[in-house]
């Protein structure tokens, strides 16, 4: 059943029954997915990045501001070298098919991570990505490559300090650090979501999920369906976010 909060309800709201202005998924569960079904590792990826189209699309669909996903973390180069290649593999192929139809679905998209060490054709894909998400307003897909949530507070803290070392270095604040992350200028995460049966957030968004409310669900990604998502944010919508203070 699809949700019916969007046609009353608008991104960024507060209160009982507000959609998240942003969700944040941890994909996990794909190698699980193929080893239940005795298929190999590589099976459960490509199953993963048709949900995530799925999902991407629907997020769209019922108004979401901003979706940003966990595709592939800085300690994944660990994994075997054919998954990492079936993955980049996935990656440039859904990149070819964005790129065509970006406009037309009105989703915008960006990377968090460090792309340099991406092959040339998968970094001149996210370059012109970059350069037809400037043309349109949409909804915005952050897909976090080669992204570790540590290793972006170091990156930004070095960025600060080299600003500082030039004299150009503006107050240091929450919001001026903000600034220096791959995230700059996206609100923080309202919902991060994790299926997979796994009960942590695996260095992901670690400055940005600090009032995020959690979701952990036993479905693996593969088969997270929009109908999962609802449920997802229905269980957002009973929560009350107090950011440390009281209730009114």
């Amino acid at each position: 059943m699809m949700a019916v909060f969007q046609s009353n309800h608008t991104a960024g709201e507060t209160g009982p029954g507000a959609l998240p202005r942003h969700i944040a998924i941890i994909m996990d569960g794909n190698g699980r997915w193929a080893k239940q079904r005795g298929l190999p590792r590589t099976a459960g990826h490509a199953a993963g990045a048709e949900t995530f189209r799925r999902v991407a699309t629907y997020a769209r669909d019922i108004g979401l501001e901003f979706l940003t996903v966990y595709a592939f973390s800085t300690e994944n180069w660990k994994r075997p070298a054919e998954e990492v290649s079936t993955i980049m593999g996935l990656l440039e192929r859904y990149l070819h098919e964005a790129i065509a139809k970006m406009e037309r679905d009105r989703v915008k998209m960006r990377f968090f991570g460090d792309t340099t060490v991406l092959s040339p054709k998968l970094q001149e894909l996210i370059a012109r990505t970059a350069e037809i998400s400037t043309r349109f307003e949409g909804c915005q897909v952050n897909i976090c490559v080669n992204y570790g949530g540590r290793d972006e507070i170091l990156r930004a803290a070095r960025a600060y300090g080299a600003a500082c070392a030039r004299g150009e270095a503006p107050e240091l604040t929450e919001e001026a650090f903000g600034d220096y992350l791959y995230s700059a200028g996206v609100p923080d995460p309202d919902l991060l979501i994790r299926p997979g049966g796994e009960m942590r957030i695996s260095n992901f968004l670690l400055w940005q999920a600090a009032y995020a409310e959690f979701y952990f669900t036993d479905v693996l990604w593969p088969d997270f369906t929009p109908a999962e998502l609802d449920k997802a944010i229905a269980a957002f919508q009973g929560r009350s976010r107090r950011y440390g203070g009281l209730m009114q």
